[in-house]
């Protein structure tokens, strides 16, 4: 295993426009993360920030989960290689200490739970404390009040979670400045709780959870399986920048992995 990172790793997820950027930002108290309508939207992508706050550094990496419940070839082969490469760098990073699920205030939907699965359940194997993030709750009379009204939905919809925050990430007409430093407040506290000595040791991955996880994506695949080799290492490396040589390696086992489904 490499030698473990003194900094806490927290992978941050969920779909684009839950919040994730301002959520960075909320925590590291000034604007460190920046949205772009040209940022990358490949399942799995990230971007990385070491934020500080009360004494301690964190390395959050602000993750693109799901933005359908359900992949496309093109889609798949996408999150296989940056799982690949995230993976990759996690382990070199010391794993992951803490998953933080980003989600936007409103109708809970098929994608949300397909985001919960691929990060909790496939990528981590649900070995690493999870905790959620509601946004965009300006509205309500008491933010905590989104909590006790959904709790029961998101159990009913298989997501269970350690902790939960309920904020405004994002104030930047200054109508909920109260509410806003509240929620730093919130999130802060909730990160620390979860990250603090004593808690399990870090996950790692390697190869045989990237095999694992490739298997697992393969569930959310719709449409045709049917893709040529030297199409494959094409689109791995053009679309997820990996190398060739590991590109062509990738591209064996999902083939062989899409032939033995298929026999």
């Amino acid at each position: 295993m490499p030698g473990r990172n003194k900094h806490p790793n927290i992978v941050l997820f969920g779909e684009t426009g839950a919040g994730k950027s301002s959520l960075v930002n909320l925590m590291a108290g000034k604007e460190v993360a920046h949205t772009s309508p040209d940022m990358q939207r490949c399942t799995l992508h990230w971007q990385d920030y070491t934020i500080d706050f009360d004494g301690e550094s964190y390395k959050v990496f602000d993750t693109i989960g799901l933005e359908e419940p359900q992949l496309g070839i093109d889609e798949y082969l996408e999150a296989v290689g940056n799982a690949y490469k995230l993976i990759q760098h996690l382990d070199k990073q010391g794993g992951i200490d803490l998953l933080l699920f980003c989600i936007r205030a409103g109708r809970l939907s098929a994608t949300l739970q397909s985001n919960y699965r691929l990060f909790h359940e496939f990528l981590c194997e649900k070995k690493i404390p999870i905790v959620i993030a509601i946004t965009h709750l300006e509205k309500e009379k008491t933010m905590e009040d989104w909590w006790n009204r959904n709790q029961r939905t998101l159990h009913f919809h298989q997501i269970h979670v350690a902790g939960h925050a309920c904020i405004v990430a994002a104030d930047s007409d200054g109508k909920h400045k109260l509410r806003y430093e509240e929620s730093r407040i919130t999130i802060r506290n909730l990160v620390k709780e979860h990250t603090a000595d004593g808690q399990k040791q870090a996950w790692t991955g390697g190869d045989n959870l990237f095999v694992s996880l490739m298997r697992k994506l393969k569930g959310l695949l719709v449409g045709n399986l049917r893709v040529r080799r030297r199409n494959i290492v094409t689109r791995l490396t053009t679309r997820c920048g990996l190398s060739l040589e590991v590109a062509k390696q990738m591209a064996d086992m999902i083939k062989k992995d899409m032939e033995a489904g298929t026999t």
